[in-house]
């Protein structure tokens, strides 16, 4: 996401929150209102704001949370996890409710919407902390996410080796508020227009979801 805004910032023309919002793209919003029997699962797949939006918009998904997970830092901010030093990845916590979608659904989700072959990055994020993790919070959850990986695999989906790490999960830590929902709240912004929000079209238009727009 830094090597983009570096470069784009100067190029793009800036159109107005507003126009994006209620004309090109419609952005899913989490929201505040938990059900009753809410699980939790929490994915790494790159930028933050990327994840987010992705896993927000399929329906019995309340909201994702962007945050760091997966280091040693206890203590961490945007400006530290981007040094690569604290092993912390870019994360998303997401809240859904599994009688609406199910935990399987948000792993192919997960899959689907990031290259799970790149090692330290996705695309030109590159870093430890844009690395590809799945957590998990038991052994059901555990096998999900090793028979989606063995169905890419046999499937000969991609021709180099699936590298997303597949760990416990032991903390996530919730990112900076000007970091939540920033899809929407910042249409215009290069990165947005150029990178999160091609991929989100295409993820929509390619993977079979139940999708909330």
């Amino acid at each position: 996401m830094k090597f983009f805004l570096a470069t784009l910032i100067t190029a793009i023309t800036i159109v107005s929150c507003a126009q994006t919002q209620t004309g090109e793209v419609k952005i899913p919003l989490g929201s505040t209102q938990k059900a009753a029997n809410e699980a939790v699962a929490t994915f790494s797949e790159g930028c933050f704001w990327h994840a987010e939006i992705i896993f927000q918009s399929l329906v019995g998904v309340r909201d994702a949370v962007s945050g760091y997970a997966g280091g040693t830092d206890t203590d961490p901010d945007y400006e530290k996890v981007s040094t690569g030093k604290t092993g912390h990845a870019e994360t998303v916590q997401v809240y859904y409710d599994p009688m609406k979608i199910s935990y399987e659904t948000l792993v192919k989700a997960l899959f689907a919407s990031m290259d799970p072959t790149q090692v330290n990055g996705q695309g030109n994020d590159v870093g430890t902390e844009y690395r590809s993790i799945a957590f998990y919070r038991n052994e059901s959850e555990r096998k999900i996410i090793e028979a989606e990986i063995k169905r890419l695999i046999d499937a000969k989906i991609y021709k180099r080796k699936i590298v997303t790490e597949v760990v416990p999960f032991k903390q996530f830590y919730p990112a900076e508020d000007y970091h939540q929902e920033y899809i929407y709240h910042h249409p215009s912004n290069p990165y947005v227009r150029n990178v999160s929000i091609p991929e989100f079209l295409r993820f929509k238009e390619e993977f079979k979801g139940n999708f909330k727009l």
